[in-house]
């Protein structure tokens, strides 16, 4: 989050599906799907095609078409994975401009005729910067945007909840920025 008082724009990086988190499983589920893979075709064709184990030994039914159907879904899984980076699904930007008077959400989606979601509202139609916060097995940390007749406009990033320090700190300078209220706390 950056502002500066010169600029007088508030801009808000949201992270997609571009994560760590994200890279490390689209790799492991392609590796494990390749071998998965070349286990069920050493097995059909008794040709070692890994170094590190002998599928040969496989009976080819049900073993070695069971190992190729695992790797088959696991190559497509990865193949979704790595796709959904490429696009960045759910990244954008929120901005609030009080030079211009504007509000900004956007949102990198899947490709298509309706790539990307781009919502603008006038500054005047915000109300309160609501933190919202749920504990437990299924943990929930997000903030809202309140819009006058629209609701609840999420601002944060879906998936791992956001640390409940940087949540308030990020709540706080965006209600002091707006002069809204701060509600939630």
């Amino acid at each position: 989050m950056t502002a500066t008082a010169v600029s007088r724009v508030l801009r808000q990086d949201v992270l997609g599906s571009r994560r760590p988190s994200n890279l490390f499983l689209a790799v492991v589920v392609t590796l494990g799907g390749i071998g998965f893979l070349l286990s069920g075709i050493s097995s059909y064709t008794k040709i070692n095609f890994l170094p590190f184990a002998d599928p040969t030994q496989l009976i080819f039914i049900p073993q070695g078409i069971a190992m190729g159907f695992y790797g088959i879904a696991a190559i497509l899984l990865s193949t979704f994975l790595w796709f959904l980076m490429a696009w960045n699904v759910g990244g954008g930007y929120n901005e609030f401009n009080q030079e211009t008077k504007k509000i900004t959400i956007f949102r990198n989606g899947y490709p298509g005729k309706n790539r990307r979601v781009e919502l603008s509202y006038d500054l005047d139609e915000a109300q309160a910067v609501k933190v919202d916060i749920r504990e437990g097995l299924n943990p929930k940390r997000a903030l809202y945007l309140k819009i006058r007749k629209r609701g609840e406009i999420p601002l944060t990033r879906v998936g791992q909840p956001v640390a409940l320090s940087e949540l308030e700190n990020q709540g706080a300078a965006l209600a002091r920025f707006l002069q809204i209220p701060l509600e939630g706390l």
